[in-house]
């Protein structure tokens, strides 16, 4: 370079200009994009009540109340065992209570002529308990041949088949109550300046592509500081046969003007 000659600029790579313009481009985007509607807030659907029932009793399977999805009454039987052996030890207790009976009865008449004293007539007394336990033992045992519905609803998992032996605490079927469905949601806690249970709201669920009427029902009594949030329970006006838990959406609350 000759005296007098403007001094060259230094050269840029050419991967620090390609990450510039991404980041440049990137910053843009981030800008334009439409910040998410926080009066619409994401919500989850989920049953009144569910539960898992499980087996109560060592045995084998004998027969289902249904198949998933199947809907059931309360009290229906959902699952029943093959009980022959309890049925007979029950037979064999209600038979020795039987005799216990028989024999304290006669240990009390003999007690009467005197050819019996009252040590025996306690002890046949305490055998006639003794054999009642067994039969109450027994009844119990043959209780738990069937597994009954605690409530209405739908079958939504079954986790044994016909046939099947099981194991006490195992799991026999997953069920959720019918009726209308419950809905979870997380709301920004300065709502709670206006939000109160039974306060209306729309919830739009995607499966659907429809609108709900519901209303919130609970509120949590703690704020997530960290999201800024209180969980708030809500609960549809009427049952949906199309809907199902486990279906999502958005809720559309009027939010008062400050």
């Amino acid at each position: 370079m000759t005296a007098g000659e403007p001094s060259a600029l230094p050269a840029v790579p050419a991967r620090m200009v390609s990450f510039a313009l991404v980041l440049a481009a990137g910053l843009q985007l981030s800008s334009a994009a439409p910040a998410a509607d926080a009066s619409m807030p994401r919500a989850l659907l989920v049953p009144e009540r569910e539960t898992t029932l499980v087996a109560q009793m060592l045995g084998t399977v004998q027969k289902l109340g249904g198949e998933m999805g199947a809907a059931f009454r309360q009290g229906a039987v959902l699952v029943r065992f093959d009980c022959n052996e309890q049925r007979a030890r029950a037979g064999m207790a209600r038979a020795e209570l039987d005799a216990a009976q028989q024999q304290h009865q006669a240990k009390i008449r003999l007690q009467g002529l005197s050819a019996a004293g009252e040590v025996e007539v306690s002890l046949a007394a305490a055998a006639v308990a003794k054999a009642r336990a067994q039969v109450e033992v027994g009844s119990a045992q043959l209780s738990q041949c069937t597994v009954a519905a605690p409530f209405a609803g739908r079958i939504a998992r079954l986790h044994v088949k016909e046939f099947q032996g099981v194991n006490v605490g195992q799991p026999l079927v997953e069920i959720v109550s019918s009726g209308p469905l419950r809905i979870r949601l997380n709301l920004p806690s300065r709502w709670l300046a206006w939000l109160e249970p039974g306060r209306p709201f729309g919830l739009r669920v995607d499966e659907t592509g429809r609108s709900y009427p519901a209303r919130v029902v609970a509120i949590n009594a703690r704020v997530d500081p960290a999201s800024q949030t209180v969980e708030v329970e809500g609960r549809l006006l009427q049952d949906h046969a199309e809907l199902l838990a486990g279906m999502s959406g958005n809720a559309r609350f009027d939010v008062p003007e400050r």
